[in-house]
């Protein structure tokens, strides 16, 4: 089992800039694949991006590429979500996922259920 914690989020005007961070414990987070949904209010959670395990693979979701990059620190069990020229729409409370058996080759990394573990959300806040 792993454990999900973000963190980062907060109130940017637009054109700023955020990372948000995951802390995973419990299990090395170099056995999992790892992402970020994100859901505004009144909608449905969206798919972010994505990482592979060893960092190499990275996906991000036609809204936000280019602006948002994906990393990760396995050493520091340690998943990052830098934010780039925030728009208002990106509002929304931001999760972090991972899971034991995905592979980014599947195809399935944008959906909801491909992921077992889910951290509570940090928000993010755009203001125009």
């Amino acid at each position: 089992q792993v454990q999900l914690v973000e963190s980062g989020g907060g109130l940017v005007q637009a054109g700023g800039s955020l990372r948000l961070s995951c802390a995973a414990s419990g299990r090395a987070s170099s056995t999992y694949a790892m992402g970020w949904f994100r859901q505004a209010s009144g909608k449905e959670r969206e798919f972010v991006g994505h990482i592979s395990r060893s960092g190499v693979v990275t996906q991000y979701a036609d809204s936000v590429k280019g602006r948002f990059t994906i990393s990760r620190d396995n050493a520091k069990n340690t998943v990052y979500l830098q934010m780039n020229n925030l728009k208002p729409e990106d509002t929304a409370i931001y999760y972090c996922v991972a899971d034991a058996n995905l592979l980014v080759t599947s195809g399935s990394y944008p959906n909801t259920r491909s992921y077992e573990h889910w951290g509570q959300g940090t928000q993010v806040t755009v203001s125009s």
